[in-house]
């Protein structure tokens, strides 16, 4: 017997996992709870199989009551290799426990018909993810990312069509502007679709590009939102505090980390706002989430990890959600310092 089957065999889950230490939120208005912590496997669930280690941290999650594990078609590397291996994993989980998301709209295979947001596209992606996940329905479809070239009623109806034919118990969007998000859900109210529960948008104490409008719009017309990247891609962690380590991924030719979010002035800001986080007991990666946590519009912080200790560490952060007035002074003089270039992923 292979030792990742042995595993999976040999795992009971805590009997202390809802015992109160991981706060559901709702998404808005609506009756879907997530865990203040989500799981993402973005980066570290790829490859031919899955792992002791992607299967430890899936268990240690579940132990600390993180029940929301969030995908996308085209994690791995190489691409569907997450959500395969997020299968493989996720079985040895009570499935009605658990949410289990995931979305189309980047880039997946060759010619026309693979990215963006077209019927086409999207409903080819759904299909191959139920596959690859090796379930019946996920519980949260996204459409990644607004499409300029395609309409919304286009995107947002083939949505509404997934959630028809049960293969998605809710919808929801990413990356859109908040212009575009009013938009989508008009139109889903003005066709009586399925209505878009919540917003993944890039938020954290360095892209605060959602507290201009998004998150009033959210208050506004009552849905959630999940925030992507609150650790800025590991800046926000004590990984650079002593400059840029080799084994990072911003000294690989793939990082994701730019020259300009790597210079002196923000490494300095980085170590001062360890500071802070020193002083109120928490490592900066748990600061940086309870910041994001701080406001009850946002629903859940979406993070990876490298390790079961790390997403044990991730959780902790939930307990500290709450900043003194001075705290949150100090770090907003601290990043007003930085200016960095618009993200990536923005949805400005």
């Amino acid at each position: 017997m292979s030792s990742s089957l042995m595993s999976s065999s040999l795992y009971t889950p805590s009997p202390d996992r809802y015992d109160g230490r991981m706060p559901y939120r709702k998404c808005g208005k609506w009756g879907l709870k997530l865990p203040a912590l989500t799981l993402g496997f973005w980066h570290n669930f790829g490859g031919p199989d899955a792992t002791e280690n992607q299967r430890q941290m899936v268990h240690m999650a579940f132990d600390c009551g993180i029940t929301h594990f969030d995908l996308a078609n085209n994690y791995g590397p190489p691409y569907g290799s997450a959500e395969i291996n997020a299968g493989r994993i996720l079985k040895d989980l009570p499935r009605d426990e658990i949410l289990i998301t995931t979305k189309a709209g980047y880039d997946m295979w060759d010619g026309p018909y693979g990215e963006w947001g077209s019927r086409k596209y999207i409903t080819a992606s759904v299909d191959q993810s139920l596959k690859r996940l090796g379930v019946d329905y996920v519980d949260l479809f996204y459409s990644h990312r607004f499409d300029p070239d395609t309409p919304l009623e286009e995107t947002l109806g083939t949505l509404n069509s997934i959630v028809e034919q049960g293969k998605a118990l809710y919808a929801g969007i990413s990356s859109y502007s908040s212009e575009q998000t009013r938009e989508a859900i008009e139109t889903c109210q003005q066709n009586r679709w399925a209505p878009i529960v919540i917003h993944q948008p890039n938020y954290s104490m360095f892209n605060r590009w959602i507290e201009k409008s998004l998150l009033a719009l959210t208050d506004e017309l009552g849905f959630g939102v999940i925030a992507f990247c609150p650790l800025y891609q590991g800046l926000l962690t004590n990984k650079y505090l002593n400059g840029i380590p080799e084994a990072s991924r911003a000294a690989t030719t793939d990082g994701l980390l730019r020259n300009e979010e790597l210079a002196d002035g923000v490494l300095n800001v980085i170590r001062e706002l360890n500071s802070i986080a020193g002083d109120r007991g928490q490592s900066l990666a748990q600061m940086a989430l309870s910041w994001v946590l701080r406001d009850g519009r946002v629903t859940s912080a979406l993070a990876g990890a490298s390790s079961p200790q790390q997403v044990a560490e991730n959780a902790a952060a939930v307990s500290k959600t709450a900043f003194a007035d001075d705290e949150l002074a100090a770090i907003d003089a601290l990043l007003s310092q930085v200016t960095l270039p618009p993200s990536l992923w923005a949805g400005e």
